[in-house]
């Protein structure tokens, strides 16, 4: 006779008890462990931290006053020297403005008002070497990019291929930052260029 096939159920393991089969005092001890009761803080150590805290808030709002003063007082620094920069660069050329005034007002020749408008020239050369701002070489010179802009190429046989052959707008310097390059036009030399495709 066959035996009988019985389902085995193990036992639950004790740790799988919910929390809700706990005894009551076990629950109790639980929730006291868990949350510890708050400390109370004293009068004395309440007002003590009370006043650090309005002193560091004091402070706080003085040391924002102050940066904010000390901004306004860069920003009104840096327009008094840029006026400044501006109010000696304007004094150099107000003697340039009253030449080209006089030389209006003249009633001269037209050859006399040309050379008049030449020592005027010389005037502003003078004044933009004395504020160290120097003309971009360019006339004959190799093209340099940096330096020099190209309106275009003309054919030239007394220049090397590459150089400045005309200057249409003279560039300028500040020290060594270019202000604005020199607009120019380029030499295309075909024999040169035609010697140097030789084998």
């Amino acid at each position: 006779m066959p035996e009988e096939e019985t389902e085995f159920n193990p036992p639950e393991p004790l740790e799988s008890v919910s929390e809700d089969a706990r005894e009551p005092e076990q629950l109790e001890s639980a929730s006291e462990n868990a949350h510890e009761p708050d400390q109370l803080v004293s009068l004395e150590d309440f007002n003590q931290l009370k006043a650090e805290r309005d002193q560091l808030l004091d402070r706080l709002a003085r040391l924002q006053a102050e940066f904010e003063n000390a901004r306004k007082r860069g920003e009104r620094e840096k327009t008094a020297n840029r006026d400044h920069a501006v109010g000696v660069v304007v004094e150099k050329f107000l003697p340039v403005l009253d030449h080209f005034e006089l030389a209006l007002n003249s009633s001269g020749s037209a050859e006399q008002l040309r050379e008049g408008v030449e020592l005027i020239v010389k005037q502003m050369e003078d004044v933009l070497r004395q504020l160290h701002v120097h003309p971009v070489p360019a006339l004959g010179v190799e093209f340099d990019p940096r330096q020099h802009e190209a309106l275009g190429a003309v054919e030239r046989h007394d220049l090397p291929d590459q150089h400045v052959a005309e200057e249409i707008r003279r560039g300028y310097k500040l020290r060594d930052r270019l202000l604005r390059p020199a607009l120019v036009r380029v030499a295309s030399n075909p024999k040169q260029i035609s010697d140097s495709h030789e084998p």
